[in-house]
């Protein structure tokens, strides 16, 4: 049985996209490529590796297996790489790093920032994710750090307090709702939405809580930023939920007002989470350090 580095990469790359034509494009290889070496895998593996479907590609229990041990040798070869760079100024380091919309738009930009100034050889690979799926990827080693809420089982992974995310609901000044102080989210699900983006990590949250309150929100318009949203419903063009942070920026806007959403998850305190922050690398511990700082002030 023999896989090389290209055969375990390309592999990984299979199913973290889900899709064989994908995970070929992904490791820079042709699809008869790609598909001859995945079929000369599970030939002198003696067993399939993948279960295609009509959404894709899932991996068999022996290619779970294989998985496993092919992200801790692809990451002790990363590791082995990033201790010789520190011997040569020329050497980049990636540090891979999944987080929630809030905490990318409203948490990290600053850290981050101060961070990249004072280490000019660091590359910082930023993935917006739900706190599922960063979980998931730091304890498979797709991820070196993550920032996720602390209302998620997180298992065996070490974590560090980052931030308080509020979420908050904001009107038009002219809006019936600009009285109220408080509300629940089932109170004005059934109202006109301003949402972020499809594949926003925090508007399929949200998504997920009105589901619970056994509604879906009805989307006037989609827009990319907090800043958009703040500024269509000031507009009066529909109703929007954002950070308290994002909110708080707009306050001295004439048309928006600001109410406090009653409901329990819509405070969550955000976590540096790690598999072990012992066995990371010098830049990956430096960056982990760095956003506790952050914290602290």
């Amino acid at each position: 049985m023999r896989f090389d580095l290209i055969d375990l990469r390309l592999f990984l790359f299979i199913l973290e996209t889900g899709s064989i034509t994908h995970g070929a494009a992904q490791a820079n290889m042709s699809l008869p490529s790609a598909s001859a070496r995945l079929r000369g895998m599970e030939e002198a593996l003696g067993l399939p590796l993948l279960e295609r479907g009509r959404r894709g590609v899932e991996s068999t229990p022996a290619g779970d297996t294989l998985a496993h041990h092919a992200r801790l040798v692809l990451s002790q070869i990363e590791r082995m790489q990033g201790e010789l760079g520190e011997h040569s100024e020329a050497r980049r380091t990636r540090v891979r790093v999944w987080a929630n919309t809030a905490a990318i738009t409203e948490f990290l930009p600053r850290p981050l920032a101060g961070f990249l100034r004072l280490n000019p050889n660091v590359h910082i690979d930023l993935k917006e994710r739900q706190s599922t799926e960063t979980v998931k990827a730091v304890l498979n080693g797709s991820a070196e750090i993550g920032i996720v809420s602390d209302a998620l089982e997180h298992g065996t992974l070490q974590t560090f307090p980052f931030a308080t995310d509020k979420l908050v609901l904001i009107v038009a000044r002219d809006h019936a709702l600009s009285g109220r102080r408080r509300v629940a989210l089932r109170d004005v699900v059934k109202e006109d939405f301003i949402g972020l983006s499809a594949g926003s990590a925090l508007q399929d949250y949200l998504g997920e809580q009105a589901l619970f309150a056994g509604q879906q929100f009805y989307f006037r318009a989609r827009v990319r930023t907090f800043e958009n949203i703040c500024c269509m419903v000031e507009q009066g063009a529909g109703l929007g939920i954002v950070p308290a942070t994002a909110a708080k920026r707009h306050r001295g806007t004439p048309g928006v007002h600001t109410v406090e959403l009653t409901d329990r998850w819509a405070t969550r305190q955000l976590l540096i989470c790690v598999r072990d922050l012992e066995a990371l690398q010098r830049p990956e511990r430096a960056l982990v350090e760095e956003l506790v700082a952050a914290s602290d002030a």
